[in-house]
């Protein structure tokens, strides 16, 4: 069977193997560095022709992902139950700025002051004696007069 004869039979007598200068081809000095170095130096015609998008900032932040904090019912029932919450007018009071969720179940009547509730929540704190009371929105500035 015929076989291709090797490379280094081919190249014998060329002394540069078809690699160049053999300044060229010794240590690592020659290779510009490892992976990605001097892509905002001496590679940057590689990042410009072939990965322009490689530098900058692209898109923008999706306002659905700016999510409220949330707690649920039964973490406020477990501070009530502790005795962590402070009292406003005999009554345990429970201010939080964000969501109140209704998962799980509260026992003790507690007044809760948030930005919003969920419909299970509101339910539950008030059928267990509580009430719902919820932050208003910024104050519109009063105009001077002159």
């Amino acid at each position: 069977m015929a076989r291709e004869r090797k490379r280094s039979r081919k190249f014998q007598g060329t002394r540069n193997h078809g690699k160049g200068n053999t300044k060229n081809r010794r240590g690592k000095g020659n290779k510009g560095g490892w992976g990605r170095a001097g892509m905002h130096k001496h590679r940057f015609t590689y990042i410009t022709t072939y990965e322009p998008d490689f530098f900058g900032v692209h898109g923008f932040a999706s306002v659905k992902k700016r999510r409220m904090k949330t707690i649920n019912i039964y973490e406020i029932g477990q501070l009530a139950l502790s005795g962590k919450l402070e009292k406003k007018e005999g009554r345990d009071y429970f201010e939080f700025q964000g969501k109140v969720l209704g998962t799980g179940s509260i026992s003790k009547p507690v007044a809760v002051k948030a930005m919003a509730f969920s419909e299970g929540a509101e339910g539950k704190i008030k059928a267990a004696g509580g009430s719902v009371e919820r932050f208003a929105g910024p104050a519109p500035k009063a105009e001077e007069e002159k």
